[in-house]
């Protein structure tokens, strides 16, 4: 038999979470009772104003590709969110919309590196950077971050992490609110990272996805700071769009042609029907914020019955949806502990070692973007199953 062999770049590890995803899909589908907390998906459907302009355009228009940038009405209300939510200026030529914060990723990578360069992450920290970069022949630097680094990267970190690596850094990517640790990067220690990174040549690529989803601490886009970093952001986490597949790039404006040539090849545009229904979902704040406001319940609620639960806090749940949690009570092999939940109590959690390959063995992410009554359900099972 013949067998097709596979590139090296290829060889990546799964996204545990999905992969629980799909087996608590199945589970569900066969008439289980599965609550579901391994991945960051709103239990809260797409804004109402969203869906009415995508049942209107599907009803009257006729849906098509975009200009590979993005629809000009869908950049120009992202430019005037910066105005409202953060005073910023930003011009609506800087802002690139793309398919989810996935392809703003790709695209990235694409753009500003070459295979062999070294780009630091956050360890632990979101497992599909790593993937991605992999993938794409990229040396992946891991900092450990921590209480003494307040779980986010700083100047001392970055320097010690190149030393200890013997590579000079090209990139380094930051997430506030971060996923799993649920850190806030305030403005301060990003000035501080953005500074070291800009003094030493280095491209800060800012993820803040989960902007909008902070409880505690200060929210800080890195344009507050400067021109010179990239931004990406996506509809999919407080706009509650996961599966509409729209994000966008706020970019400096000499990397704005190469990011649309890419971008016209790998993806042609965004679909038109989620920039239609995203630039309604920017006007939907008010709904949105009683979403917001239902996460808060439950981060307050799991703040108090995780630890309850043997299960103590790893990081602050500051923002994003997520509590990180030490498990070592009770497992020293995540995945075998969260696939073993999930066949006896039907209850899906995802293992920390998706984001911590180092130290995540003894750790789990538990999301807490569902309903109030799912994390009830959830920990009064655990309660009950966990010895």
């Amino acid at each position: 038999m013949f067998v097709v062999s596979l590139s090296k770049r290829s060889a990546v590890e799964p996204f545990h979470a999905m992969d629980l995803l799909a087996e608590a899909t199945r589970r569900r589908n066969a008439g289980r009772p599965v609550i579901s907390m391994a991945v960051g998906q709103p239990g809260h459907p797409a804004p109402e104003a969203a869906l009415a302009a995508a049942r209107e355009a599907l009803a009257h228009g006729r849906i098509g590709y975009t200009d590979a940038l993005g629809l000009a009405e869908l950049r120009a209300q992202l430019a005037d969110y910066y105005r409202r939510r953060h005073c910023l200026t930003i011009d609506a030529a800087r802002i690139v919309v793309t398919t989810g914060s996935s392809a703003g990723f790709n695209l990235a990578f694409l753009a500003l590196f070459d295979p062999g360069d070294a780009v630091a992450i956050a360890r632990p920290g979101y497992p599909a950077y790593r993937a991605i970069l992999s993938a794409l022949g990229l040396k992946v630097v891991e900092v450990p971050v921590n209480a003494d680094t307040h779980f986010t990267l700083t100047p001392e970190s970055l320097e010690a992490a190149q030393v200890r690596a013997g590579v000079k850094l090209k990139g380094v990517l930051l997430a506030s609110p971060a996923n799993p640790t649920g850190t806030v990067t305030g403005k301060a220690q990003l000035k501080a990272v953005y500074d070291y990174c800009k003094g030493q040549g280095i491209t800060l690529i800012s993820d803040e996805i989960y902007h909008g989803l902070t409880y505690a601490g200060e929210e800080a886009t890195a344009l507050e700071i400067g021109g010179e970093a990239i931004v990406i952001n996506s509809f999919s986490k407080y706009y509650c769009m996961t599966g509409w597949r729209i994000g966008w790039m706020v970019v400096p404006d000499n990397i704005v042609r190469p990011l649309e040539c890419l971008a016209q090849s790998l993806y042609i545009s965004a679909p038109e029907l989620s920039q239609i229904a995203a630039i309604a979902a920017l006007g939907a704040e008010e709904e949105l914020e009683h979403y917001k406001a239902s996460c808060r319940r439950n981060r307050d609620f799991l703040m108090s019955r995780l630890p309850e639960l043997g299960l103590p806090l790893l990081s602050p749940m500051d923002g994003a949806f997520y509590a990180y949690v030490d498990a070592s009570r009770y497992t020293n092999d995540s995945m075998a502990f969260a696939r073993r939940m999930l066949a006896e109590i039907d209850v899906a959690t995802t293992p920390g070692m998706d984001f911590d390959p180092v130290e995540g063995d003894r750790a789990l992410r538990i999301s807490y973007a569902g309903t109030y009554a799912e994390m009830v359900e959830a920990t009064d099972r655990m309660a009950r199953w966990l010895p």
